[in-house]
């Protein structure tokens, strides 16, 4: 394998990395539907389980521990900030590259989500 090529894959490596990243990322911040819930509003309930548990039969108890685990895991989540920003401008330094290579079309992009102001930061015209 020449050094050409071993290049060729480490950069194919990085940028798919970059671009996983940033898809994953906006997967993450995308808005979920109905009402958000806030860490207030998750604490309140936790107490709300707690008081029930003191009289739950073992079938309510069972389901108000996974809640409860739930709970938890979602307001640990929501402690993780996540960097769009910075997600952002590397798939913008990388999008144009990988998409060429992969033969991503623009529409593709945005099918998954990524912003038009983002494809054209990135040099990705409708035509591509």
């Amino acid at each position: 394998m020449t050094d050409e090529h071993k290049a060729a894959l480490a950069k194919g490596r990085a940028e798919g990395r970059i671009v996983r990243d940033y898809l994953e990322g906006l997967r993450a911040t995308k808005p979920k539907r109905g009402r958000k819930r806030t860490p207030a509003s998750i604490k309140a309930r936790l107490a709300t389980i707690d008081a029930q548990m003191e009289e739950a039969n073992p079938i309510e108890e069972l389901l108000l521990t996974q809640e409860r685990r739930d709970l938890h895991a979602e307001l640990e989540r929501m402690s993780d900030t996540i960097d769009i920003k910075a997600l952002e401008d590397n798939f913008v330094s990388v999008a144009k590259s990988y998409s060429a290579s992969k033969k991503i079309s623009y529409q593709s992009w945005r099918d998954v989500g990524v912003e038009p102001s983002v494809l054209k930061r990135a040099g990705i015209g409708r035509g591509d």
